[in-house]
């Protein structure tokens, strides 16, 4: 018998499943909007893993009302890294999606973040993260910022590109690749809303682990909504400063140190100078105030990244040197002996 074709044969969706971590009831239609549009990717995934993070009665809601899929409770610390490892662990496929509790994945999400794995040397692909806003955008709100509200510049091409690393809101892993790097990290976490860098270091660690790459796959969208909460001045310096304390602790934790930064002061050195000029040479243009604006905005945001930084650098030398005085003290006991 002939072989089938290409598109007969089984494809890598049978080979993956998808993990979706949660934490509260607030989020109740959100999630099961999430849970049913991975249970809707064409073809399906294996199995569809919910993972509750240290609430009681939201596994109890969240086993009553949907019972096709697996619900389990974080078995390590509180955190999303612990309920993530908890859902990849579970899982049996050689493949492992993650979705964010509120992102609300589209047709061909699933089987767009499946496809680079054809390629032996990818260990991880990330799609693209559109954002909902519950308010209209606001006019100040710039494109290089779209992270802030946990999202991607839809304006970016088409084509599939390797990159460092990918946003945890939507992801896709080789579990092996996950295995050789111990999983997500879980003393650096994200619990609720407090921002920690942990996909980017899990990203790091797994390269490094396993000398493998990264893929954008910009066709493979999720919908993530943006409360109108998130779409003030005040939330987006908040959370830039986050940003900063979050990236510098990252740096801490991996072998590169600073150099883990790179691609962070790339986009400091060269994308925000060049986009701050160009808001304010729209305005000068006569493109009305708002481009001006979204250049002061950068420049808030960056400030409070910087500040952040700092902040987390001055943390570090602090923990540092008790350590370091112990050190020395036993040390010196050991001479006097």
């Amino acid at each position: 018998m002939a072989d089938a074709p290409e598109t007969a044969r089984t494809p890598e969706t049978a080979r993956i499943s998808v993990v979706i971590p949660c934490y509260t009831e607030k989020r109740w239609d959100a999630l099961v909007a999430a849970v049913r549009s991975a249970q809707a990717q064409e073809p399906a995934p294996a199995e569809v893993v919910l993972v509750v993070d240290y609430n009681d009665a939201l596994l109890e809601r969240a086993q009553r009302h949907l019972p096709e899929v697996t619900v389990l409770a974080n078995r390590y610390t509180r955190g999303v890294s612990g309920a993530r490892n908890t859902g990849v662990e579970h899982t049996s496929t050689p493949l492992v999606a993650l979705l964010d509790d509120d992102g609300c994945a589209r047709p061909g999400w699933l089987a767009g973040l499946a496809a680079p794995f054809a390629d032996p040397r990818v260990i991880g692909t990330g799609g693209a993260i559109s954002p909902v806003w519950e308010v209209p955008r606001p006019g100040w709100f710039p494109d290089e910022f779209l992270w802030v509200v946990a999202a991607s510049d839809m304006n970016k091409g088409p084509e599939t590109v390797r990159v460092r690393n990918v946003w945890g809101a939507s992801v896709a892993v080789r579990r092996d690749a996950f295995d050789a790097a111990g999983g997500f990290r879980l003393d650096f976490t994200r619990q609720d809303d407090a921002y920690r860098a942990e996909d980017t270091d899990l990203c790091l660690r797994m390269t490094e682990a396993t000398g493998g790459t990264w893929m954008y796959v910009p066709t493979a969208v999720i919908d993530h909504p943006v409360p109108a909460a998130r779409a003030r001045v005040g939330y987006l310096v908040t959370r830039s400063y986050h940003e900063g304390r979050g990236k510098v602790g990252m740096a801490r934790y991996n072998k590169g140190g600073s150099d883990a930064l790179d691609l962070e002061k790339d986009y400091l050195r060269r994308e925000i100078p060049r986009a701050v000029a160009r808001g304010f040479a729209g305005t000068l243009r006569g493109r009305g105030l708002a481009p001006a604006a979204r250049s002061c905005v950068m420049m808030l945001g960056i400030a409070a990244a910087a500040f952040g930084g700092l902040v987390e650098l001055a943390r570090g030398r602090r923990q540092h040197a008790p350590q370091a005085a112990g050190q020395a003290e036993r040390s010196g006991q050991g001479a006097r002996r």
